[in-house]
């Protein structure tokens, strides 16, 4: 607990001072250069990816869910948001894949969505899509960041930067210069964009709170009836190197 107490003490400092990132690189995304991939309709359908639902309750919800969080990042001139839950399994994927989707149907907005549970990377599995690189060989190797973006062709407006390669060790990573340096080129280069972060959970592992400093804002997602209150707590606190704007009860039953 005293390891954890001094990276958040740590982590808190350099949100405040500035010198959690190294400045701005020389990643400039040229979008037109992206690949279209064409996803799956039916694995979207059965992971509920509102683009294959068509009418639905579900799409409202999501769409309401991206008016209140473009209003909130609005009002402080945010456009990096994280999107994590307390433990595994609680449906952050889901609700940051649909949530992309919503916010880039706005006229005035595009959306980049980059998976960065680098452990396990799900946003390729829950479209279909099948790409060779992504996130982790961007950080790893000396590569363009053009060359692992992808647009699905069936959305307009959003792109997705997959994770790549599954790896074991990953809080350095998350947490190193060249991370940093990636979300602040990202955050002053387009300001009309919302950059969305598909982190891993809090709990657990070191891997989203390495991150968390860079991101402007977060929303927490948690599973009705399964968050345990410590739990919750205990993501909340750390999670104070960013700003919550808010939770997502997710799976209700009601």
């Amino acid at each position: 607990m005293e390891k954890i107490k001094q990276a958040l003490d740590r982590a808190r400092h350099e949100r405040n001072t500035g010198s959690g990132s190294s400045g701005l690189g020389d990643s400039i995304i040229n979008y037109s250069e992206a690949q279209a991939v064409e996803g799956s309709d039916l694995l979207m359908r059965e992971n509920r990816i509102i683009t294959a639902l068509e009418h639905d309750e579900y799409v409202d919800a999501f769409n309401i869910l991206a008016i209140q969080t473009l209003q909130r990042m609005e009002e402080h001139r945010w456009n990096t948001l994280a999107i994590t839950s307390p433990r595994g399994n609680e449906g952050k994927t889901t609700v940051a894949i649909n949530l992309a989707i919503s916010i880039a149907k706005e006229i005035e907005y595009s959306v980049l969505l980059v998976d960065a549970n680098l452990r396990q990377p799900k946003v390729n599995k829950y479209f279909g899509a099948s790409t060779n690189m992504g996130l982790s060989d961007y950080l790893r190797d000396d590569i363009a960041l053009n060359d692992v973006l992808y647009r699905p062709k069936e959305i307009d407006h959003l792109m997705i930067l997959p994770g790549g390669m599954p790896l074991l060790s990953t809080a350095e990573m998350m947490g190193s210069p060249k991370m940093c340096t990636l979300v602040e080129t990202l955050k002053d280069h387009y300001p009309k964009r919302i950059i969305l972060f598909d982190l891993p959970p809090i709990l657990g592992t070191a891997d989203a709170m390495s991150i968390a400093p860079c991101i402007d804002s977060a929303l927490l997602v948690i599973e009705d009836d399964v968050t345990k209150e410590d739990d919750l707590k205990d993501a909340i606190d750390i999670l104070s190197v960013t700003n919550v704007i808010g939770s997502v009860l997710n799976k209700s039953k009601f």
